[in-house]
């Protein structure tokens, strides 16, 4: 039997403090590789997440999605029999926990999954880590998708695990705030293979980019409606 190959891409700007973090929990029997994507980052990012054992790639054009992108392109351009079998996408700021990665791949492995999100919304929230404005926006999003796509989601959660050749299919392309909702819209409109699996969730090591601020909660949420109902 074929050994299943997972990689890992985390999109970072400005995540020196916590990359390491990161890097160090990520279970390594399950991993091949993990990519860092590093977002025109103006620290140490880049330094922390070699001296991690992590590949490097750097995309200057600002963007969550940009970041992501840069990530599946530097695996689309390796050999055939080199690309993974599973991507896991996991934030750099430690507010997710990189021992569960394997709880994420198994509903691919042993069901035949396509996509595994991790659910915060179905495990354990510290208090403090998601402001009532982003839980407010994933109730609705993921309300609107059941409503539009019949399909089932409770989190537009960053953590979450997808067959390579499934997210080559899907076509991503969203290059900011609207990356997770589109992946999971796209999920359903092509039909994908879903689920969802409890996962943990904590406060983020420094500030951040988008919940901390008034105007990057009210752009992400924009985003992410604006996507729901640009892909109908």
């Amino acid at each position: 039997m074929k050994e299943i190959v997972v990689n890992v891409i985390i999109p970072a700007y400005n995540e020196e403090k916590s990359i390491g973090f990161v890097l160090r929990d990520i279970p390594k029997t399950y991993v091949q590789e993990v990519i860092v994507c590093n977002n025109a980052s103006t620290d140490n990012t880049v330094e922390e997440a070699q001296k991690g054992g992590a590949t490097v790639v750097t995309e200057m054009k600002k963007g969550y999605g940009s970041a992501c992108l840069k990530g599946i392109n530097y695996l689309k351009q390796k050999p055939k029999g080199e690309q993974p079998d599973i991507v896991v996408f996991l934030d750099g700021d430690y507010s997710d926990h990189p021992e569960q990665l394997p709880l994420l791949v198994q509903p691919i492995v042993e069901k035949d999954m396509d996509l595994v999100i991790g659910s915060r919304a179905l495990g354990n929230i510290e208090r403090g880590a998601m402001m009532p404005q982003q839980i407010f926006g994933n109730w609705l999003a993921t309300n609107l998708i059941r409503l539009f796509y019949s399909y089932q989601f409770t989190d537009l959660g960053p953590f979450r695990a997808i067959k390579f050749q499934k997210l080559l299919e899907i076509e991503m392309e969203d290059p900011d705030f609207g990356w997770t909702v589109e992946m999971q819209v796209k999920a359903a409109k092509y039909q994908l293979k879903c689920t969802e699996v409890p996962v943990k969730y904590r406060k983020r090591v420094g500030i951040s980019k988008v919940s901390g601020t008034i105007r990057g909660t009210i752009l992400a949420g924009h985003k992410i409606l604006w996507t729901i109902f640009k892909l109908l």
